[in-house]
């Protein structure tokens, strides 16, 4: 895989969780929602990227499907922590819509690939 804007944009995810990460518990002192985001929003990148040397079709497509689910995940757990004010509406809409850009490109790629003869 050439270096996509799929994967572009889920490294950049995977940094802002980071950071997000270090603020709940530097400032917030929340450490177990926290560190179940720090997981979920990470893997993503991690699987996109291992992605990249696939074995077969049905492997890259698994791997796609199993960030899928991180991303998800990961909404989910932002909204928890907006919802349990761990973090403001600013904060919240950010990375939910940058984890909903990944997902939907995540959705995408799959049906793409399910639909191609390679």
């Amino acid at each position: 895989m050439k270096e996509s804007v799929l994967k572009k944009k889920s490294y950049e995810f995977a940094i802002k969780i980071v950071k997000l990460y270090k603020f709940l518990v530097n400032d917030k002192k929340e450490f177990v929602l926290s560190k179940q985001l720090l997981r979920a929003g990470t893997s993503i990148w991690a699987l996109v990227h291992e992605a990249e040397f696939w074995q077969s079709k049905a492997d890259f497509i698994n791997k796609l499907s199993i960030a899928l689910k991180e991303a998800n995940e990961s909404l989910y757990w932002l909204d928890l922590l907006k919802e349990s004010e761990y973090i403001d509406n600013d904060i919240y809409k950010s990375s939910y819509e940058f984890c909903r850009e990944i997902l939907k490109m995540l959705v995408s790629s799959i049906n793409t690939l399910k639909k191609s003869n390679c």
